[in-house]
């Protein structure tokens, strides 16, 4: 993992050769003695070394440069362990004595010394692997230096006496042996190295007995994405909180949910839909006077096509309009809408956008097939109704407009965090905590559907809607009295389409004798051939609902319904 020795060019050479030269010239005499010169000036480093109990190695580097110069090392701490690995080593509690500074900028150790002593100080976590039986202790001791070392010593002071040393010194790669290694008396570590080359480097390793100390080698991926993209104690932290707030945003929506929920549960008492009046007779009265395609809106929070063919249908029964059954060429079933009383102030915003838009242009009456082919805009009907139920403060705000900003909010956060990912996977890592933001993102994204809780109003709502459900589903049509039957199947009707249960309440009433009034038929609705039951027009009414549908969805606007869906 570290590295080799250079050319040795230690003082005791210069010295030796300096001898040689003035030997025959101090013989000569005094005329011709060489006047003597001081050998240049050296830097020298001397290091020690403590491994504590907990693994930890405290170091002390004592550097020695002549007065009026610098040093500065550049001290790795990041190290190829292998194919696609590294080592890391921590360093902490950097500190200085004497002219110099100490400093980690991201895997660096960076020391600076001055003239004179300077005196490092500096604990380093990661040093202690497992090696098989054994553990090994491993540090740079020296290298990264600007400038040469006249020399390094190196001492090593361990809990227990080490077993092995082995000291390589050079440039990096190279497995030249230190000048000298040797295990000291008691439970200490003495090398020393003569002539370090700039940029050369001196790799301890001291083998230790199992057990003396706890291994904390830390390696890791070693570049490229997958090391961008490793966990790592930051990612990990961010997964956690990823994690506490889906948690919390679940435990939300299921608070806001459940009580929607146990609002439509069985336990929810009777709901009284019939009443009586003064004079004996009987009429349908919906809970708190919900409008059929309230009661779709407030159910799903959506505005639907069941919702606005639910309406026309009350505006039929209501006497504003009159739907007839006509033939066409071919014998194909066509339905005709007749104006039968102008939409007036009774009549909400909503169920006047839907007569205009059945009706349109001030027509008295329009076949099914021409609404076909013309392009019917619901969109005034959309709006109307999710301003309706709001003003009603069943929601606090419309609900397409809140699911649209929610969306959006996890589309920008997914954004963002797709952003984030690229950076950190090309400047410092932990790319992992940048997908954590887009997992957040495409998670509120996709919760936005489930985000527009209804108020305690709109849950109270459901209550009534779930007893006027059961209503639709166990009436007896012998309950009612013979004059008032068609009247309350008739207004009962369009909830029935709304909440899906009209063949059901067309089958409870199949046998029911309509021209108890004195005329057969309905009194909204037209056949070619009238009975004086509903057993045909239940057979034929879910023709009419179905072409309804369709002539609404095949306008193309089914999704303007929704309103603008991300």
């Amino acid at each position: 993992m570290f590295t080799n020795r250079g050319t040795v060019t230690g003082s005791v050479v210069v010295v030796a050769a300096f001898a040689s030269l003035i030997g025959p010239l101090a013989a000569a005499g005094p005329a011709t003695a060489l006047t003597s010169q001081p050998l240049p000036d050296v830097v020298s480093s001397e290091v020690r070394l403590k491994l504590e109990r907990d693994g930890r190695l405290g170091v002390t580097e004592v550097v020695t440069v002549p007065e009026g110069g610098t040093a500065r090392r550049v001290v790795p701490l990041r190290f190829a362990a292998g194919e696609d690995l590294d080592r890391v080593f921590t360093v902490t509690d950097a500190r200085v004595e004497g002219s110099g500074s100490a400093s980690v900028t991201g895997d660096e150790l960076v020391l600076e010394a001055g003239g004179g002593r300077t005196t490092a100080t500096y604990v380093v976590d990661g040093t202690i692997s497992e090696v098989g039986d054994e553990l090994e202790l491993r540090w740079q001791v020296a290298g990264g230096w600007n400038t040469d070392l006249d020399s390094v010593t190196v001492s090593l002071a361990s809990p227990e006496a080490p077993r092995s040393v082995n000291c390589l010194a050079g440039p990096a790669g190279s497995s030249t042996p230190c000048t000298s290694a040797d295990l000291a008396d008691g439970r200490g570590v003495r090398a020393e190295e003569i002539g370090l080359g700039t940029g050369e480097r001196v790799d301890l390793a001291v083998g230790l007995s199992a057990g003396v100390v706890p291994p904390n080698a830390l390696v890791v991926e070693s570049s490229g994405l997958a090391a961008a993209f490793a966990l790592t104690p930051v990612t990990a932290v961010g997964l956690g909180v990823l994690l506490v707030l889906l948690l919390g945003g679940v435990a939300l929506l299921w608070l806001l949910r459940g009580r929607d929920a146990a609002a439509m549960a069985a336990g929810v008492g009777p709901v009284t839909v019939l009443v009586a009046g003064e004079d004996g007779r009987v009429a349908f009265a919906s809970p708190d006077g919900v409008l059929p395609g309230q009661v779709g809106t407030v159910v799903d929070e959506h505005v639907d096509v069941v919702d606005v063919t639910a309406t026309v249908i009350d505006l039929a029964v209501r006497n504003y309009l009159w739907i007839a059954e006509v033939g066409s060429a071919g014998g194909v079933l066509d339905w005709r809408i007749v104006r039968r009383n102008p939409a007036d102030a009774a009549l909400s915003g909503y169920e006047r956008a839907v007569y205009r838009a059945v009706l349109p242009d001030g027509a008295d009456s329009v076949l099914l097939s021409e609404l076909r082919a013309r392009d019917v805009d619901l969109s005034a009907v959309r709006d109307e109704l999710y301003g309706d139920v709001v003003a009603k403060r069943w929601f606090a705000r419309r609900p397409d407009a809140e699911r649209t900003l929610w969306w959006w909010a996890g589309a920008g956060t997914a954004a963002a965090g797709a952003v984030l990912t690229a950076v950190l996977a090309l400047t410092v890592g932990h790319a992992l905590f940048g997908l954590v933001v887009v997992a957040a993102g495409i998670a509120l994204a996709v919760f936005a559907r489930a985000m527009p809780a209804r108020t305690r109003r709109g849950s109270a709502l459901l209550e009534h809607v779930r007893g006027l459900r059961g209503y639709l589903r166990e009436l007896d049509p012998a309950d009612v009295p013979d004059a008032d039957r068609e009247l309350v199947f008739s207004r009962s009707l369009p909830y029935a389409v709304v909440l899906g249960e009209a063949d059901r309440w067309l089958g409870t009433f199949a046998r029911l004798r309509s021209d108890a009034d004195g005329t057969p038929g309905l009194y909204w609705f037209g056949e070619t051939d009238p009975a004086d039951d509903l057993d045909r027009f239940a057979q034929r009414f879910p023709s009419f609902l179905g072409a309804l549908d369709g002539v609404l969805a095949q306008a193309g606007h089914l999704r303007s319904l929704r309103g603008p869906t991300p």
